[in-house]
């Protein structure tokens, strides 16, 4: 009687995991694919903040220029993975008789089709000068 009971139940639940795995492997690769586009659009990110932060430097020293500045922001773009990090960047600088700005944007790498995320970053640093 008791291999009975359990043969019936087993057949009852024949094809459950089939239907199991077809509702819950959209679910899983959904959550994997949305870990992997969070941490390239992080790794953009800190490339586009790294690469402000070295032109601001160059645009704030003494005798340097907001073209110089935003020529190294692009150098180190290019050393950090080029258009495999950060696609098309643009570097923006400014520079006043006290403040330096530097803006860097371009676009992360995606996982998700037709969706390109667009990364801004800026840093800004006091310009170097001689007082007396």
């Amino acid at each position: 009687m008791f291999l009975d009971r359990w043969t019936a139940v087993r057949e009852h639940d024949r094809g459950s995991t089939s239907i199991q795995m077809v509702l819950l492997m959209p679910a899983l690769f959904a959550v994997m694919f949305l870990g992997m586009q969070a941490a390239l659009l992080y790794h953009a990110r800190t490339v586009a903040l790294a690469a402000a932060q070295e032109g601001v430097r160059t645009a704030a020293g003494l005798g340097g220029s907001g073209a110089a500045g935003a020529q190294d922001a692009y150098a180190f773009v290019t050393a950090a993975g080029g258009d495999d990090v950060l696609k098309a960047p643009r570097a923006r600088s400014s520079r006043s008789t006290t403040t330096a700005t530097l803006t860097v944007t371009g676009r992360s790498l995606s996982v998700i089709p037709g969706w390109t995320p667009t990364v801004t970053q800026s840093a800004s640093a006091p310009v170097e000068r001689i007082t007396q």
